[in-house]
């Protein structure tokens, strides 16, 4: 087998708005191509929750995302790597993402478990945790000391751990470890740990060329930088500009740089379109961009114009496991009475398999009655309506309709809160 090269991975602008920001793109990984913008679906512990990775394929998803933190945790990046990396121990043939467990850390740390984008006026304090949570994790200049959310037990992790980890995991594409702070730092603490950012990031690029000598033999995996810094537009461009100047020296090898960036962190929802605008303008324009942790309809019309490339999120499935059911017409909960002799499809007109099969009186039975098979079919429905509208999205945006489609699908996804509000 020919030893892993930077060159196995590649990233190739097809189209570009008029802003100079937005575009289509094919990246090529060792497990296939991702024709992009995409939304990359979540697949945590190594499982898409509630669906078989056939079923994922069948939606059109064009590669997962697991969680460094969790798999380290259970079962152990070893046995990953035993098993022949993550796509070979989940039976998924296609790409694949990890990333590096810093909002799992934060959440650890400070307690806030899903959701980022929130009101804090007049929040603002380094000490911040939720209501009833206990600091699991504290971070530090070299890493991050944490107690195990499974049993308790004490672990580190280090910009090296970490790069350690994802490589035994096996992902096509990993992420620098990084420190995610949430909107209710203060600016002198978001200062400090975009340095902080930097630093660790710059180790785990020289990590990274280490490993990829040692283990030549396995298929290349390519290395996102992480932009944080979060509201604050001074921030976010430094933190793009110090990742920018990191580069990886190896004896007889020419300087390396990321292969990619993500951009993280707590963002305003209001602003994310401007923010992740701030990024684009700094980072190169021939390497892939991917904004963690978003799904929402209006976020990803925003983040696709904006210049971001590939998304993830869990809320597809989460949502859909607790009966929400997205539609072009808005979100809507399966288990109320209207819904329960509703013998039409979740969706007019959708073409994913429990619409073609199954009613809404029918998942009202299942969710009312509390049976598996309930979660399986409402993730199916929602995984597949969010990978068809980035899909539809990436379309317009090369027909030059995007402005148009962006416009007609968003008012009337919103027009039901719009009259109710």
């Amino acid at each position: 087998m020919p030893a892993a090269s930077p060159s196995d991975f590649s990233f190739r602008v097809d189209h570009t708005l008029p802003n100079g920001l937005g575009r289509t793109g094919t990246i090529t990984t060792p497990h296939g191509a991702i024709h992009t913008p995409a939304f990359v679906v979540v697949g945590t512990k190594a499982d898409v929750k509630a669906m078989l990775p056939e079923q994922v394929a069948a939606c059109g998803g064009q590669a997962v995302l697991a969680n460094a933190f969790h798999l380290y945790l259970q079962p152990g990046p070893d046995i990953v790597d035993a098993a022949g990396g993550l796509g070979a121990f989940m039976n998924w043939p296609g790409p694949s993402f990890t990333d590096s467990g810093g909002f799992q850390v934060m959440s650890l740390g400070v307690g806030f478990k899903k959701v980022l984008a929130m009101d804090v006026k007049g929040l603002e304090n380094d000490d911040i945790i939720a209501p009833g949570a206990k600091r699991n994790a504290v971070v530090d200049d070299d890493g991050v000391t944490f107690k195990s959310p499974l049993d308790g037990s004490r672990h580190r992790f280090t910009p090296e751990v970490s790069m350690q980890v994802q490589h035994h995991l096996g992902a096509d594409i990993m992420f620098a470890f990084d420190e995610l702070t949430t909107l209710m730092n203060t600016r002198h603490y978001q200062e400090d740990s975009v340095e902080r950012t930097r630093r660790w990031a710059q180790r785990c690029l020289d990590e990274h060329a280490r490993i990829t000598q040692t283990r030549a033999h396995h298929p290349y995996q390519a290395l996102y930088g992480v932009v944080q810094g979060a509201q604050f537009e001074d921030l976010r461009r430094a933190a793009c500009r110090g990742l920018l100047a990191c580069r990886a020296v190896l004896p007889g090898h020419e300087p390396e740089s990321f292969d990619g960036y993500g951009i993280g962190g707590a963002i305003e929802k209001q602003r994310l379109g401007e923010i992740v605008g701030w990024c684009a303008e700094e980072l190169p324009a021939d390497k892939p961009r991917h904004l963690l942790g978003i799904s929402e309809p209006d976020d990803l019309f925003a983040a696709c114009a904006a210049g971001a490339d590939t998304f993830d999120c869990v809320n597809p499935s989460r949502v859909g496991r607790n009966a929400a059911i997205y539609t072009a017409d808005g979100r809507y909960n399966v288990t109320t009475a209207a819904n329960r002799r509703a013998f039409g499809p979740l969706e007019e007109s959708c073409d994913c398999y429990t619409c073609q099969h199954y009613t809404r009186a029918y998942l009202h039975h299942l969710f009312r009655a509390k049976e598996i098979l309930a979660k399986v079919l409402a993730t199916i429905h929602n995984e597949r309506f969010t990978i068809r509208l980035v899909d539809n999205i990436r379309h317009a945006m090369g027909s030059g309709d995007f402005g148009a489609y962006r416009d007609e699908f968003l008012g009337r996804f919103y027009a039901a809160r719009t009259t109710t509000d």
